[in-house]
Parts: C-alpha cells; sequence; structure tokens
C-alpha cells in the first residue's frame, strides 16, 4: 500500500485532529499561548524566508535543500524547524499520539480508496499484561508463518512520536519487503515509554522485551532484523549491546539503522543549514533521557562505545547498514562510528544529499511515488541482498 502525496486538505484534517487533543491534553489556554508565540514566525519570518531564499536568490547561490525541494517540502520542513525547537515537546508530542495518528492514517486510506484494507487492516495492537508490552504487530496473512521479522522502534528524541505515527510507513514497508522478494513479511514496532514519564534504562528494558517477544514468535534470530530511525536508532544500537553482554546466542541476522542518534552529546553532532534538528535541543533530550545516569554511557550511547570486543559480540550475523543524509545534524556521528565498525564486521553505509532521517519524511513530502518509495525501496533491497 503506498497512498497518494500528502495533500493540503490532508494537512487540514490532520491540523483539525491535532486540535482535539490539544485542548484536551493541553488545555485551551496553553494551546493558544502557542498558537500567538507562533504568529510571528508564521506571517512574517517564514513567508519573508521563502521569498528571499526561493525568488530573490540567484540558483547558484541557493541552499542545495532549495534547489531540490518544492515548495510545499520547503516549507513543511521550515515549520518542522520551528517547532522542534521553540515547542515544548509536552505540545508537539500530541502531534504523534495515538488519537491523532490513527485517525489520520484512516482519513487517507479511505481518501485514496482503500476499503477493504480499512475493512480488515493488517495490523493489530498488542498489550500484554504480564510484562506491559506495548506495540502494532502488522502482517499481512495472519495464517502463514512470516519469513521475515523486522523489529522496529521509531524516533522522536525519546519524548516524542509514536509507533502510530509511523504506521503508514511501515504498511508500505510491507508491501515494499514483498516487492523485493519476501512472501510474508512481518513488522512490530514497539510502543515504548516516552520521557520524562520513564527515563533511562526503563526504556532499554522494554525494548528487550519487545525482542524476546519477536523472538519467540520468530523462533530463529537469523530471520530478525532489528531497526529504528533517531532515537529508535538509538535504543536499536543500545540492544545489540546488551545482547552482547546477556545473550550473545540471540543477536539478530541484520541492523537497517535510519539516522541513529549514536552519540546523545557530542561535539560531532553539529547544526547544519538545512536540516530541521537542532544540537541545542537534541541534547537537552538527551539529558532528560539520561536522568540520572552519565549521557555517556556506552549503553545509552552506543556511540560512546569503544570496545571493540563488546561491539563483535553485538555485531549482527550479516551486519549494519546505516542510512542518513550529508545535510543532517547526525551526519559525522555517523560517519564516525560506522568508519570504526567496518573493522569489525559487515558496515554499510547509504549516504544521501538529504536531512535527517529522510526516507522516513520524504513518504509524506514526497511530489511522486517513485520519490516517496525510494528510500524503503533502498532499504528493502538491501535486506533483501543479505538475507534470501
Amino acid at each position: 500500500m503506498l497512498l497518494g502525496s500528502v495533500s493540503w486538505l490532508d494537512i487540514i484534517v490532520f491540523l483539525g485532529f491535532a486540535a482535539i487533543y490539544l485542548l484536551r491534553d493541553i488545555g485551551l489556554l496553553d494551546a493558544l499561548i502557542c498558537a500567538i508565540q507562533a504568529l510571528p514566525f508564521l506571517v512574517l519570518q517564514l513567508p519573508v524566508d521563502i521569498v528571499r531564499e526561493r525568488y530573490l536568490t540567484a540558483k547558484k547561490h541557493q541552499l542545495t535543500f532549495t534547489q531540490r525541494t518544492t515548495l510545499f517540502q520547503d516549507l513543511v520542513v521550515r515549520c518542522m524547524r520551528y517547532a522542534f525547537s521553540n515547542i515544548p515537546s509536552r505540545i508537539t508530542r500530541v502531534f504523534f499520539t495515538r488519537g491523532v495518528a490513527l485517525p489520520f492514517l484512516r482519513f487517507r486510506m479511505f481518501r485514496h480508496g482503500y476499503f477493504k484494507q480499512l475493512a480488515r487492516p493488517i495490523w493489530s495492537e498488542v498489550h500484554r499484561a504480564e510484562d506491559g508490552l506495548k506495540g502494532l504487530w502488522i502482517v499481512e496473512d495472519r495464517d502463514k508463518k512470516p519469513d521475515l521479522f523486522i523489529y522496529y522502534s521509531h524516533g522522536g528524541g525519546f519524548a516524542m512520536g509514536s509507533s502510530y505515527f509511523y504506521l503508514e510507513f511501515l504498511i508500505t514497508w510491507i508491501s515494499i519487503l514483498k516487492e523485493s522478494g519476501f512472501m510474508n513479511p512481518a513488522i512490530f514496532a514497539l510502543e515504548y515509554t516516552l520521557v520524562p514519564e520513564q527515563t533511562y534504562p526503563h526504556q532499554l528494558g522494554e525494548m528487550l522485551v519487545g525482542y524476546n517477544y519477536v523472538l519467540s514468535i520468530a523462533g530463529d534470530p537469523d530471520q530478525i532484523v532489528v531497526s529504528g530511525d533517531s532515537a529508535g536508532g538509538t535504543l536499536t544500537l543500545s540492544l545489540l549491546l546488551s545482547l552482547a553482554s546477556q545473550h550473545p546466542n540471540k543477536k539478530p541476522a541484520l541492523a537497517t539503522l535510519i539516522s541513529p542518534w549514536t552519540n546523545l552529546v557530542s561535539e560531532l553532532n553539529r547544526n547544519t543549514s538545512t536540516d530541521y534538528l537542532n544540537v541545542e535541543k537534541l541534547h537537552d533530550l538527551a539529558r532528560q533521557y539520561a536522568g540520572l545516569h552519565r549521557v555517556y554511557d556506552p549503553l545509552m550511547s552506543p556511540g560512546c562505545c569503544m570496545d571493540t570486543l563488546w561491539w563483535e559480540r553485538a555485531m549482527p550475523t550479516k551486519g549494519m547498514h546505516y542510512y542518513y543524509g550529508s545535510e543532517e545534524v547526525f551526519c559525522e556521528s555517523i560517519r564516525t562510528m560506522a568508519k570504526r565498525l567496518e573493522r569489525i564486521g559487515p558496515v554499510t553505509c547509504h549516504e544521501d544529499e538529504s536531512l535527517h532521517a529522510w526516507p522516513f519524511a520524504v513518504l509524506f513530502l514526497g511530489g511522486h511515488k517513485e520519490e516517496r518509495a525510494a528510500g524503503l525501496r533502498t532499504v528493502s533491497r538491501d535486506i533483501a541482498q543479505a538475507l534470501l
């Protein structure tokens, strides 16, 4: 399932769902204050910057991001940059919750005529009282054992995001994996606890519970791919290090990491002129996630792990694949970590001229189907080449 491009109607509907939950969870006063504070950006700064950069600057002097993107993409990225830097996480997290993301996906499926899939969705919610496990299980044929299991953890700086917000991305990934040669791929997306409700190591404990759940269904770790983007990539790398210490015989076949936040606090994390993340806010979120622990703890910040033997035990049997952008905040830290691990096992890097977590973002911002699916096709092709 590859839905059409996000339209202005989609955005209006999404904001409508978000407004309901903002009023419910944040309150009218705080929501109004946030909206009023954003007005100077929306009314003055945004249009002035867009006109100056896109229409008053000679093409040869424009940012490469401006040259290769549409007006719609430019507008959305600038708004994302403002929101990440200026709006408190307790407010922005509302936009990614189940109550907003799930109705929005259903609206998009209805608008594009996926009535059969709406009536019988390929996803189901997992809630286990005995260990608190929560997540989404996604598979087309529930009566047939999957031939591939992807264990996915979402991004969001540990303080935002949900598996529901990633659901369209994950459903699309299922269909592209089938095109790549897998018969019945399955994805389990973990719904881990966000900061400040819990801090490290609670989320790592949830990652281990989720991995054991996937392994109990798969039966063979060689059929499991662990994956995640941004903070989810951090948790995925932390999981690998934890498995190496406790259960080295359980390590998965492959790790596919999309713009992983390898070093939570580091001089290698550098602001760029185009990325929608900024280092100052990221490092603040990192310290919130760390709680009472040191932000350089290798299990929490895997890029800080310099123990070669530990990484040898943690390296998946088929290696690691990194997907990231040359214009993103984490570019240098990802390059550094990948280069170090190349001496230990098979590591492949895919560096594009793009921003943070672009394979996910472009699914919604891309102008045509080929552009929107390009990142997922690359990831799926690499998984197929490694495992089939």
